[in-house]
């Protein structure tokens, strides 16, 4: 058994945009959300596809289908027991929106300056 706390990021004005995202989503959707969430809360780096997909540069993403479409909430493992969620997007291609991914992996290293 991993757990595996989540957090959500905050910027540096006090905002949480991927909890700002998961709010906004249908509540089923949002009951998909934490149901997802409780599987990598329990298995951590070892939750496999469908669920969860290494990107690259330390990033993953968290997968689900709600009201909306393909949701997905990417997020970094920090320290040995924390995962940090970063961003959530509707995928409305069947690739990942570079944007996305860039905006991850800079509050990825924002996130890591400030906890040094």
């Amino acid at each position: 058994m991993a757990n595996i706390s989540c957090f959500y990021y905050v910027t540096e004005s006090g905002k949480s945009p991927a909890k700002d995202f998961i709010d906004s989503l249908d509540s089923s959707s949002q009951r998909k959300f934490f149901f997802a969430k409780s599987l990598l809360e329990e298995f951590g780096h070892k939750l496999p596809q469908p669920h969860a997909k290494y990107i690259g540069d330390e990033i993953f993403e968290l997968r689900f289908k709600g009201q909306e479409g393909n949701i997905r909430v990417l997020y970094f493992f920090f320290h040995q027991g924390k995962a940090i969620f970063t961003n959530g997007f509707i995928k409305k291609t069947a690739k990942l929106p570079i944007k996305e991914r860039t905006l991850a992996i800079e509050r990825r290293k924002e996130f890591l300056e400030r906890h040094k």
